[in-house]
């Protein structure tokens, strides 16, 4: 019964926390905005109480918080509860779930997650999906997430967790991507499109990718050795 409660209050506090920097992010006061490109960093909070309080609270708090921060953003509660959540929910899940591996091959198992993001940017500016403006952006993102994750992959403990956090966002990401797309064919997005292409799909899939990892893989390791170290004592 503690435990639950525990849990019940961790993945609370992680909701809120999750919406306020969510919005702040939004608002441009912790997220860096280049051009069109808005960088969401506030996607350390839920991957730290996933790893540290388990899946469940990071799943429960990832989803509880975009709910609160999607409707202070756009209102549709439609489209967060059928996307967001879901894809909030199981992002963070799976990053606690595989926070508990070791090994610095798992630094590596991220890098190539990263480098495979890098290729898919490549392609979609050269087939004209993307701007070589946010393309440009996109990768330099990239490197920087690569560089942080080739240095934490040097520690075990810390090459499963960067591991562990790009591997659920890549899971949350996919979500996200197939989620807008097949939303849009039956409803109108906020930003007035509907009907789109699968093209969409793979596009929102690496904006949501490539817009956090940087912040996930850099942010999450020092903050769960802090925490880690707090709840223990």
């Amino acid at each position: 019964m503690a435990r639950r409660s525990l849990e019940i209050a961790a993945a609370s506090i992680c909701g809120v926390l999750y919406a306020i920097v969510g919005y702040a992010s939004y608002l441009g006061i912790f997220a860096p905005i280049v051009g069109v490109v808005r960088f969401w960093p506030s996607v350390f909070v839920p991957a730290v109480f996933s790893i540290v309080f388990g899946p469940w609270v990071g799943g429960t708090g990832a989803a509880i918080g975009i709910f609160i921060s999607d409707m202070a953003i756009h209102g549709n509660a439609l489209l967060s509860l059928s996307v967001g959540v879901p894809a909030n929910f199981a992002g963070f899940y799976v990053v606690g779930l595989l926070s508990k591996i070791r090994g610095r091959k798992w630094g590596a198992a991220a890098v190539l997650e990263q480098l495979g993001a890098i290729l898919i940017t490549i392609v979609c500016w050269r087939m004209a999906w993307l701007p070589w403006e946010v393309a440009a952006v996109f990768l330099v993102g990239m490197l920087i997430a690569v560089i942080i994750t080739s240095i934490f992959s040097i520690k075990e403990n810390a090459a499963g967790i960067v591991f562990a956090a790009s591997t659920g966002l890549l899971v949350g990401s996919a979500i996200i991507g197939v989620g807008v797309y097949a939303y849009s064919q039956f409803f109108t997005l906020p930003n007035g499109e509907s009907n789109l292409s699968i093209i969409a799909a793979l596009l929102w899939f690496l904006w949501t990718y490539v817009t956090e990892v940087p912040f996930i893989v850099s942010l999450t390791p020092p903050i769960v050795a802090v925490a880690e170290k707090v709840v223990r004592h």
